[in-house]
């Protein structure tokens, strides 16, 4: 009965992989980009420079330019610049418009002046793209869930099928084949298991609303934003009184923040009703200044007066505990040298899934080999392997590579980035098709090495801030993501090398190992 369980575990484990694996290959991988998101955005927008940061001087210079720009509107918002993305945006509605009725405007925030900057997604469509996949809501986030469901799954059905795990962890035997990729697998499974754990569990726990509503459309007769209203507490927006008062400096509600919280940062300001009798300022804190997200953590004031009218965030245990899931799977809180390890183990994540697929396809094309030839379903994995990932990687430099040949001002241009993501990943499965399974692997991966070896020449010529530049100005986003695209081209040529060498053959087994009792399905190569 112990062993038949194992065994039904192991079919599960080695069945979800497969199905899902593409997806949640590209799901992990742009998971993992999006803890660099803001440094993304950073490098896919040169014009906006780098500056010292100073958030009651960024304040001003937004109030005044929104004063002057943004005269009778409904509501503004500033999001302050932050040591990793430069940027000061002010937007604002007018009055009486609706949600999405906005204007937006990027700002210098050394200086105030508007900054022309290209029209692109930047960090935002990986991030994006890792829980909704480009679908219209709620399809994608749906889909992506179910996938982290699998990938939990995975992980739990892995721990019960390799009983000798941590023995397993520490076993690694280069040059064999199929039991290398077996061992490699094994043995970053283990490393990263809690991470793995962490994340799948907790991106369950972020969209819990959206997979299981039944209860939320029971007691709030299918209204939904009632039900987050009374969660999170949103306030009512107070209506303007139509009488005009002049506003309070925002660097003056900024200092009375700094003596409430010492050393506090702040992540956006909404000014409800501005330049009128009823203003509200709202500050909101930064989300990376603790590990627990809780929605409404800030400071309310009065904007005519500067009285304090709440602070801080009261929330119920069960939303502290949602919270604090929410923000260990966002990773905001973590520091560079945190989120570097963010970054790996989410990497290590990537390949775990990508070899899981590799040894269901090298197994079962064993079989085959001495035919010459393989069935359609094994041609067909073997062709969505190579593609979601080697041409994966390959559409991830191309989104780069446009961001710097499309002109900064062409109209339309972060649709034609997107539009040059999804031509790459389509021609790469095209090309997988026409091509050898090895001859595919290696071309691929050899030109995603060429595309990512390139990058931080396209980025000098076309902008002029190359490695050179920012390392002298100390800007190290820019600078680190040059280094991170050369090291990524430099792997790819070693892996695409690697492809192009005749295949290593297993070595026999030997008489005792042949007698010896079968092992479960995911254990033996």
């Amino acid at each position: 009965m112990k062993e038949g369980f194992r065994q039904a575990m192991a079919w599960l484990h080695t069945w979800s992989g497969l199905i899902f694996g593409w997806l949640l290959f590209a799901i992990f991988l742009t998971g993992t980009l999006s803890y660099f998101k803001s440094e993304i955005n950073h490098w896919t927008q040169p014009e906006i420079p780098s500056r010292p940061l100073d958030a009651a001087a960024s304040l001003d210079l937004a109030q005044g330019y929104l004063q002057q720009h943004a005269v009778g509107a409904g509501s503004w918002f500033i999001s302050l610049p932050n040591a990793r993305e430069p940027a000061l945006n002010v937007s604002w509605r007018a009055a009486g418009g609706g949600r999405g009725d906005f204007t937006e405007k990027t700002l210098d925030p050394a200086t105030g002046a508007e900054l022309q900057a290209r029209d692109t997604r930047g960090g935002e469509f990986f991030y994006r793209f890792h829980f909704q996949l480009q679908m219209p809501h709620p399809w994608g986030r749906w889909l992506s869930t179910f996938c982290a469901l699998m990938m939990f799954v995975g992980l739990i059905t892995g721990i019960i099928t390799h009983k000798k795990i941590f023995k397993e962890f520490f076993t690694f035997r280069p040059g064999k084949a199929q039991r290398s990729w077996l061992d490699g697998h094994n043995a970053i499974g283990v490393l990263v298991l809690p991470f793995h754990l962490m994340i799948s569990y907790s991106s369950l726990v972020i969209f819990m609303s959206l997979v299981m509503p039944a209860s939320i459309l029971a007691s709030y007769n299918n209204d939904t934003r009632a039900f987050f209203n009374d969660v999170f507490g949103m306030p009512q927006a107070l209506k303007a009184s139509g009488t005009a008062a002049a506003p309070l400096p925002l660097s003056t509600l900024y200092a009375k923040v700094q003596e409430q919280a010492p050393g506090a940062r702040l992540a956006w300001v909404e000014v409800q009703n501005p330049g009128d009798e009823n203003a509200r300022v709202r500050f909101t804190r930064y989300a990376g200044d603790r590990i627990g997200h809780q929605r409404g953590d800030g400071w309310l004031f009065n904007g005519v007066d500067g009285a304090l009218l709440s602070s801080g965030s009261s929330a119920p245990a069960p939303m502290l505990i949602a919270g604090g899931f929410y923000g260990l799977h966002m990773g905001e809180f973590a520091g560079p040298l945190l989120r570097w390890l963010y970054f790996f183990f989410g990497l290590a994540g990537t390949a775990v899934i990508g070899t899981g697929l590799v040894m269901w396809l090298g197994k079962r094309q064993l079989k085959h080999a001495k035919r010459g030839t393989q069935p359609f379903e094994l041609r067909l994995v073997e062709v969505l392997n190579i593609a979601s990932m080697s041409g994966l990687i390959i559409a991830v430099a191309g989104f780069f590579w446009a961001n710097r040949l499309i002109p900064a001002l062409q109209e339309g241009r972060a649709d034609a980035e997107i539009n040059t993501f999804f031509t790459l990943w389509g021609l790469s499965v095209v090309h997988a098709m026409l091509r050898p399974g090895r001859r595919a692997w290696g071309e691929q991966l050899s030109l995603g090495a060429m595309f990512w070896l390139a990058l931080p020449l396209i980025n000098a010529f076309t902008t002029g801030q190359g490695l050179n530049h920012s390392l002298q100005a100390g800007d190290w986003a820019m600078a680190g993501f040059d280094l991170s695209a050369l090291g990524t081209g430099l792997f790819l040529l070693w892996a695409s090398n690697t492809m192009r060498r005749p295949p290593v053959v297993a070595p026999k087994r030997t008489a005792k190992v042949a007698n010896a009792a079968p092992l479960i399905e995911s254990e033996v190569p």
